[in-house]
């Protein structure tokens, strides 16, 4: 079961590096020819805001935000797309979005850029997802998970005024979400089914006495 569960796909690699690929180079045309895309991220209770909701997980405002998003970023995508293939595409894009919507809706008024949302949908949905499903490869990885990142969960707070805690905490809940709608899909834990012999319970009495039936003698024949 574990090896058809958990079996290395070229997906596990390329997909994230793809995408962080995609955010670097995002941020290399922005320095290169003078552009600022911050404008393009989420910007609460507007509608134009909205398109943030796509655009902002690619736009960061300095490379040390870049690739602080970049190494946790890799290191859960490549988990989520190992461990749960099979929903790993609807986790990160109807994930991603309704992060951002609801960033969209609670965030201050301010452009919200990065991709830490996603990176705490990421985190949240494996953490919660093994924890619910009670599978020990996947309660291993939560364990794991907090050992990494288990610190970032007090960027949730309004710790810092740069910082986008309203996206943080929407990537959070989100991944909470995510890990319940979808408990049932992807790996599960083994069931053993208990098949009832009814010949071997008859050699029980009503008290739960074993009581085997007493052999027949051999017949014994003489020549």
């Amino acid at each position: 079961m574990d090896q058809q569960n958990f079996k290395y796909n070229r997906g596990v690699v390329s997909i994230p590096v793809f995408i962080i690929i995609l955010m670097w180079l995002v941020y290399f045309i922005e320095i290169k020819f003078g552009y600022n895309f911050n404008k393009y991220g989420v910007y609460p209770r507007s509608l134009v805001g909205l398109r943030g909701i796509l655009f902002s997980p690619f736009i960061h405002g300095d490379a040390k935000h870049l690739f602080n998003n970049s190494v946790p970023l890799l290191v859960m995508m490549g988990s989520l797309f190992f461990f749960y293939k099979k929903i790993a595409f609807k986790i990160l894009i109807y994930g991603g979005i309704l992060t951002g919507l609801i960033t969209w809706v609670i965030a201050r008024p301010s452009y919200h850029i990065g991709a830490s949302g996603i990176v705490y949908l990421l985190v949240s949905f494996v953490f919660f997802s093994g924890i619910i499903r009670k599978y020990y490869r996947l309660t291993a990885l939560s364990f794991v998970v907090v050992f990494l990142y288990g610190s970032i969960i007090w960027y949730i707070f309004p710790t810092e005024e740069r910082i986008s805690w309203e996206g943080h905490l929407a990537g959070f809940i989100t991944g909470i979400l995510f890990a319940v709608i979808y408990r049932k899909m992807g790996p599960q834990q083994k069931k053993f089914e208990y098949t009832k012999n009814e010949e071997f319970e008859s050699y029980f009495d009503e008290d739960g006495n074993f009581n085997p039936p007493e052999e027949e003698p051999e017949s014994i024949e003489e020549i």
